[in-house]
């Protein structure tokens, strides 16, 4: 008679840690072609950059999904930084539960805020 101790445990999840490695990557590759297309627009503009100049920038219909893009991204990008954080650092369960849950709430403020900055005009 064999004796089986404990549990055959189950899984799941082995490829967060690839998933989050990739989306950390290509959001930083989308930031920085954002980044480079907003300093194109910038350093070809003749004159003075004024609100009527910003807001032109970010009147094309291409230029507000890039941007809306990279709002996603960038949320995503600091979720998986600071879960990353969360789980180094917030040893008690309960501490990393609240700060992940702050974290969840400033994010979607600041992605809706700048969601209605982007689309106010």
């Amino acid at each position: 008679m064999s004796a089986t101790y404990g549990y055959k445990r189950t899984v799941v999840g082995a490829h967060y840690g690839w998933r989050d490695f990739l989306v950390q990557r290509l959001s930083a590759v989308l930031m920085a072609v954002f980044t480079l297309v907003l300093l194109v627009q910038v350093l070809f503009t003749k004159g003075p950059i004024g609100y009527d100049v910003w807001a032109g920038i970010f009147a094309a219909q291409w230029m507000k999904a890039l941007t809306f893009a990279v709002i996603v991204a960038l949320i995503w990008h600091a979720w998986i930084g600071m879960c990353s954080i969360w789980y180094d650092y917030g040893k008690p369960a309960g501490l990393r539960l609240l700060l992940q849950a702050a974290t969840i709430v400033w994010l979607v403020a600041c992605g809706g805020w700048a969601v209605q900055v982007l689309w106010r005009s």
